[in-house]
């Protein structure tokens, strides 16, 4: 740990860097340095959090390695937003980790830089992270979705509007309620929304969320703790529960809790009443429960990690919140409630336009984190960009993760094309587009009438050299012996050529066959597939 010495200008700010790489450190402290900041320098995760514990408010920017041994860059962004430590992240990634880039994006980071960084590059970062925290304090505060009702949920597709239905019919009642649904969609504004209609409206809304709740703490935080409890308990702590008695409590990431504290929890449910830890005798509570989770509580279940009658107490009235890809009609609305949000919050007057293209862009993104990526990334683009306009170039992330594409105009409207080259990060679109008839404006029905093999294919295999017969069928289901291949076989082909079809973009292979990422990784080492080299083996 080391402190730099350098006194900053009155422009600067302090920097804490952090790398496991002794020579990252210096290099960057250097570069920190010489802009007119001041450095402190972290060795690890650990005790980067221990430098924001007792820098406090002191550090305006954080640049953050994302691998690191003894707890990672991610790690490191979830334990300061459980923290509510709202300092600007500007993560570093190696050459190629644009997958782990794009994590870090949607954890709320606000920047990312490749190694090696150059220090214009770095200077450039910091100034942009310097300029978000010198904003209003309460506008960036603000990023989060307010507490609000249901007129606050901005939505325009059947599918949100069917889950918000449900939504006001539960708030009318004190039944539980689980909201279901991928991270990012929104379920704690709706849960707020519910908090906010029924008869508890003016009680306290508490949240938790449980999956963020280190596990031997749990039933403290949960139930609270009497004074010398535990190691530790120096003075009484209430407890969530006791915190909402007479309000709602928000039980996110519900599916994370322990099988201890699903005991308690489903006596807290059943019977009104929890046992703090260290006392002689239970407390009575009232206070309406509403869940949130992104597992399959159904299958945790079946896998005996979720109590059956935990789960049957909670999901008296489950709702599902749809992905925000299974309901594009969104975003259009949602872009523009965001851009006018975060114009008006960072004194940005009148608020920026939406380019065509850059709507176009952003629709046919599929929003992997969903609202939260969405509301993201526009924070952003409304503090980097300094003109008139959202231009797609204030996307790189999005357009790194879509194919290669290219924005076309057909009389008054715009749709996202696919090219034959993938797009770079340092270009908004590619240089040469080809004839593809494959857009993300249209939908399955009108894609089936496409040519078998579609023309940046064709290119493809003349690139890779496959040979002309094998354009009908890329991966042969028989064998030389004219017999059926073994599934396997199959399997391991189709990763090999997804795997060069995709130019090794992880995160498409995995998505386009169908699995996880994990799962991906797990059949390269059971194959043995290089994911840099695909190719098989030749036989001499």
């Amino acid at each position: 740990m080391t402190t730099g010495t350098r006194k900053p200008t009155s422009q600067g700010t302090t920097v804490l860097v952090v790398d496991d790489d002794p020579v990252q450190r210096r290099l960057l402290r250097h570069a920190v340095e010489e802009a007119g900041h001041t450095a402190i320098l972290a060795d690890g995760g650990e005790a980067a959090m221990v430098e924001l514990a007792r820098a406090g408010t002191k550090i305006g920017v954080v640049v953050l390695d994302l691998l690191m041994p003894d707890m990672d860059g991610l790690a490191v962004m979830g334990q300061m937003r459980e923290r509510a430590i709202t300092a600007p992240v500007v993560v570093q990634t190696g050459q190629g980790g644009i997958d782990t880039v794009v994590s870090a994006m949607r954890a709320g980071a606000f920047d990312f830089v490749v190694k090696p960084v150059s220090p214009k590059r770095l200077q450039s970062a910091i100034d942009a992270a310097m300029r978000l925290d010198r904003k209003e304090g309460s506008g960036r505060a603000g990023r989060g979705s307010a507490a609000g009702g249901f007129r606050d949920i901005v939505s325009a597709s059947p599918a949100m509007e069917r889950a918000l239905e449900l939504a006001r019919r539960a708030a009318a009642s004190t039944i539980p309620v689980v909201l279901e649904g991928e991270s990012g969609v929104g379920k704690e504004m709706i849960a707020r929304a519910i908090g906010g209609a029924g008869e508890r409206r003016s009680k306290p809304f508490v949240t938790v969320n449980c999956g963020a709740i280190p596990e031997n703490l749990v039933e403290s935080v949960l139930f609270g703790h009497e004074k010398g409890a535990f190691t530790g308990a120096g003075e009484r702590h209430p407890g969530k529960f006791t915190e909402a008695d007479g309000g709602t409590l928000f039980l996110d990431e519900v599916g994370e809790l322990p099988t201890g504290a699903q005991v308690k929890l489903l006596r807290a449910v059943q019977q009104g009443e929890i046992e703090t830890v260290g006392a002689k005798r239970v407390t009575r509570v009232d206070c309406r429960i509403v869940s949130a989770t992104n597992k399959d509580l159904i299958a945790e279940v079946k896998a005996g990690r979720f109590r059956e009658d935990l789960y049957y107490r909670l999901a008296v009235f489950p709702i599902l919140v749809p992905a925000l890809r299974r309901r594009k009609e969104d975003v259009p609305p949602l872009v523009r409630h965001f851009v006018e949000r975060f114009a008006g919050q960072q004194g940005v007057n009148p608020a920026p336009r939406v380019l065509p293209e850059t709507m176009a862009l952003l629709t046919a993104y599929d929003w992997p984190g969903n609202t939260r990526e969405l509301e993201n990334a526009l924070y952003r683009a409304i503090v980097l960009g300094e003109g008139r306009a959202l231009t797609p170039d204030l996307f790189p992330q999005i357009a790194a993760q879509l194919p290669a594409y290219d924005v076309r105009e057909a009389g008054n409207t715009f749709r996202v094309v696919a090219t034959a080259e993938p797009v770079h990060e340092d270009r908004a679109a590619p240089k040469r587009p080809a004839a593809s008839r494959i857009t993300f404006a249209e939908d399955e029905a009108h894609i089936a009438d496409a040519p078998s093999v579609a023309p940046e294919t064709e290119e493809l295999l003349a690139r890779t050299g496959e040979p002309e017969a094998g354009r009908g069928d890329a991966i042969p289901p028989l064998g030389p012996d004219g017999q059926v291949r073994p599934l396997a076989e199959i399997e391991e082909d189709a990763i090999r050529f997804a795997l060069k079809f995709y130019d090794g973009q992880m995160s498409r292979v995995a998505r386009r066959l169908g699995i996880g990422r994990s799962t991906l990784y797990r059949k390269l080492k059971e194959y043995a597939i290089d994911p840099a080299d695909p190719e098989p083996e030749r036989v001499a």
